[in-house]
């Protein structure tokens, strides 16, 4: 587990399926994803399933995100293997009535700590839509850099890329 000072990071498990199917049926929410709004209970299971394949696979996942006070489920973050690019990816995910609360910056602060001081990462990715200006703005904010525009799948659309390694986030004093 992940602690921050307003948030508990957490692996997700079956009981957060309908906590997890609310967040990825949201269209406002899968808007900027490039994944579809997701149908059914049954889809979130079996995702679940994946996500605890990978925590057993790689020591690490997309974390449940829950508020402290109250223990609500506000989204998940954390860290994912990409095999098609041999990357470690940063993402995050919130229900849309926690956006602007500076939870994105919170958790993905605390996540590339452990990344690289726990499970000694040598660098760590993000990628968003270009048109998802605020999580752009959380992947400067905790001082990732640019690196560039491509797709993220074969034939798809330019994408933005940001990348960072512990000498630039210790550099950046935003570690």
């Amino acid at each position: 587990m992940i602690e921050t000072e307003r948030l508990l990071l957490r692996e997700i498990t079956l009981d957060d399926k309908e906590a997890l199917f609310k967040l990825h049926s949201d269209p406002v929410v899968q808007k900027y994803t490039g994944e579809p709004v997701v149908k059914s209970i049954e889809e979130t299971k079996k995702a679940i399933e994946t996500r605890i394949i990978d925590y057993k696979k790689n020591g690490f996942g997309r974390w449940a995100t829950i508020l402290k006070s109250g223990k609500q489920f506000v989204g998940w973050a954390g860290l994912a293997y990409l095999p098609e690019f041999d990357e470690i990816d940063l993402g995050y995910r919130f229900l849309p009535k926690y956006w602007g609360m500076g939870f994105a910056t919170e958790a993905s602060r605390a996540i590339l700590n452990y990344g690289f001081d726990s499970l000694k990462l040598r660098k760590i990715i993000a990628i968003a839509m270009k048109e998802n200006k605020a999580s752009i703005r959380v992947m400067e904010k905790v001082g990732m850099e640019f690196d560039k525009f491509a797709p993220y799948e074969t034939g798809g659309e330019d994408v933005v890329w940001y990348w960072c390694d512990k000498k630039l986030i210790t550099k950046s004093k935003r570690y």
